[in-house]
């Protein structure tokens, strides 16, 4: 079968996108991938314009069943390999190819890692990257957060509803977040303390992690014993599309794309975190917005192409 569209990513962007193309009446298909990106393990959403309160889960669940509900097909699975030949894409999952005439590639971007030994080997073995999947684990425990943005203090104000401890790593001198997010933060009180300027050298523990190696002293220390470790350091690009299909990427491997969310390869568009367009701005209501232009850009691109109806 050959879609009319087919949109890579199933968050905001991506199910944004899948929304308009459908409402043009486009033969639509969606690839979960993990299914809601990063807004699904966001916890509680409380600045998408008109929901006071929503967990990002259900956010995105809703929107799926948006999409369905005018025809558009949402099905999980991750893609592999996209391969343009004349003027048709193949897109090559582990148990399917299946054609499309228009590509919208909303990947969104990976959790950045600190990079250390013992980091990979002790992952969801008391390291992790996901608070909303993995602190309710820490109840009554002494945990860490490494981060210093927006989404490590949005982090540590979930943690602090479980943990009684919380060490919060900043590798700046200062953290750098939406102030209701910092006030909150500071209404957790003695139960989080602020290690500016610090970096974790290293990572220790066998079958388990056990501590933390500091960058300065802690009350005379650089070994700090914890009972979990929690990184939210920002994102990097999933390049492997973007050098499959040679699409240009700016100097920090995310896609560029126009003002209409073109690339230089006509008939592919991107959309939400995948895209260099907000710069380090990227917020499921931004993600959206960009997935109804790519959307919208697919469809007028589609026009040109004179498919016969039926």
């Amino acid at each position: 079968m050959v879609y009319d569209v087919i949109i890579v990513g199933s968050g905001a962007a991506g199910l944004a996108a899948g929304l308009y193309a459908r409402r043009y009446q486009m033969k639509t298909l969606v690839f979960t991938g993990e299914f809601g990106g990063e807004t699904a393990t966001a916890g509680k959403i409380e600045n998408y314009p008109g929901v006071l309160s929503i967990d990002g889960y259900d956010l995105m669940k809703t929107m799926k069943e948006q999409v369905e509900a005018i025809g558009g097909e949402v099905k999980e699975g991750w893609v592999k390999e996209i391969r343009q030949g004349g003027a048709l894409f193949s897109v090559i999952t582990d148990t399917d190819t299946v054609q499309a005439r228009t590509l919208i590639l909303a990947v969104g971007a990976k959790r950045r890692h600190l990079g250390l030994a013992n980091e990979k080997e002790l992952t969801g073995k008391g390291v992790h990257y996901c608070t909303t999947c993995d602190g309710p684990l820490y109840q009554g425990k002494t945990i860490a957060m490494v981060g210093g943005g927006d989404s490590s203090v949005k982090g540590v104000n979930f943690l602090g509803e479980y943990a009684q401890k919380i060490f919060f790593i900043v590798r700046g001198k200062e953290v750098l977040a939406e102030p209701i997010n910092l006030n909150q933060m500071k209404k957790l009180g003695d139960k989080v303390e602020i290690l500016l300027e610090t970096e974790v050298k290293e990572i220790v523990g066998e079958q388990k992690f056990e501590k933390v190696i500091l960058s300065k002293p802690y009350q005379g220390s650089t070994e700090l014993a914890l009972d979990g470790l929690f990184v939210e350091i920002g994102f990097d690009p999933d390049q492997t599309f973007t050098q499959q299909l040679g699409l240009e990427t700016d100097s920090h491997g995310f896609l560029k794309v126009d003002n209409l969310m073109k690339t230089n390869i006509p008939g592919v568009f991107g959309g939400g975190d995948a895209t260099n367009f907000f710069g380090r701005f990227k917020q499921d209501i931004t993600a959206a917005a960009l997935g109804s232009v790519a959307a919208t850009s697919a469809y007028e691109y589609y026009k040109t192409l004179h498919i016969p109806k039926g």
